[in-house]
């Protein structure tokens, strides 16, 4: 722990190397791993040597580098299981947000609000309504898009 939160700035390696060794849901690794192809060795590790590294340390130049070689072959095949991880993570996302989600049907004619939202100029500060209108529909676009018209009749 930090005594002094002037001492923030010694912890933070240490933080970093959690967040980069910590296996994330959305890819079902870690970012270490994804970049470098291997498992982190922590630094305690290298100190008290465990097999892979009295593995490593035995090797002649030949052969270590026919085995990196050999992993680094490896990488892609990896990467590639990560990127279908990460597209079955996300159509379960998918679904699971499609499931709460509201299909409404719109007709030609319908009065409907349109949201502001806070990137718009018309959000200029705190208390500005969140939604404009009424709005006609004009018409129905594929993929549920819409055209609409002001009461008036201006696009």
């Amino acid at each position: 722990m930090v005594e002094n939160h002037k001492q923030w700035h010694e912890k933070l390696p240490f933080a970093l190397l959690g967040y980069h060794t910590t296996i994330r849901m959305s890819i079902g690794s870690t970012p270490y791993m994804l970049v470098y192809g291997i498992e982190v060795v922590i630094p305690a590790k290298v100190e008290i040597p465990s097999l892979r590294v009295i593995q490593e340390a035995e090797l002649s130049d030949a052969k270590w580098i026919r085995s990196r070689y050999e992993q680094l072959a490896l990488i892609d095949g990896k990467r590639m299981n990560i990127v279908c991880h990460d597209q079955l993570y996300h159509n379960t996302m998918s679904i699971a947000f499609n499931k709460r989600v509201k299909r409404r049907q719109f007709a030609s004619g319908q009065l409907v609000l349109k949201k502001i939202f806070p990137q718009q100029d018309e959000a200029k500060w705190r208390f500005s309504p969140n939604w404009q209108g009424p709005y006609m529909v004009h018409r129905v676009l594929t993929g549920g898009a819409l055209l609409l018209v002001e009461m008036d009749g201006d696009i």
